[in-house]
């Protein structure tokens, strides 16, 4: 048997193909009880009524019995509410790497609201972008276009 929290993270979105749920923040928690050595997994959707949590809830059985762990029972949280905060880094990166624009972070403490006045363009970096449709690729992106290099891109919609 394998580690079923490294099978669990290794599960790819299957609608951003690019980056793992875990890299994606929906993965909340992963616990093995010693004893029965069943493994319970907690994720939280990006947004509720997200047509991709059956999928992804079917790789994560799929994953954790080819580790070893066949009766696994995975959970959906809606509280707290996911955040694309809870982004890594790493997910970021492969993001942007992938022509989809992530949102910036929040800032952290404080009342401070962020307000994005531009939408970077993942290709060439420029802020001179423009929002061509509040729906994209999926409900969880919109489609915008750079001005600058004039390619379209899929921006993760702030949540």
């Amino acid at each position: 048997m394998s580690d079923p929290r490294e099978a669990a993270a290794s599960v790819v979105d299957p609608e951003i193909r690019v980056i793992t749920i875990d890299e994606l923040g929906i993965l909340r928690a992963v616990e093995e009880d010693p004893a029965s050595g069943r493994v319970v997994v907690t994720i939280t959707p990006t947004y509720t009524g997200c047509p991709a949590m059956d999928v992804i809830r079917a790789d994560i059985r799929r994953a954790l019995a080819a580790a070893g762990h066949p009766d696994a029972e995975v959970r959906t949280v809606y509280s707290p509410a996911w955040s694309t905060d809870w982004i890594t880094e790493a997910g970021r990166a492969k993001l942007a790497a992938a022509g989809i624009a992530p949102p910036a972070p929040a800032p952290r403490g404080g009342t401070v609201v962020p307000l994005t006045l531009a939408v970077r363009c993942p290709r060439c970096g420029s802020p001179e972008t423009e929002q061509v449709s509040r729906f994209g690729s999926t409900a969880c992106k919109a489609l915008w276009r750079c001005r600058s290099c004039r390619e379209p891109f899929d921006h993760l919609k702030a949540l």
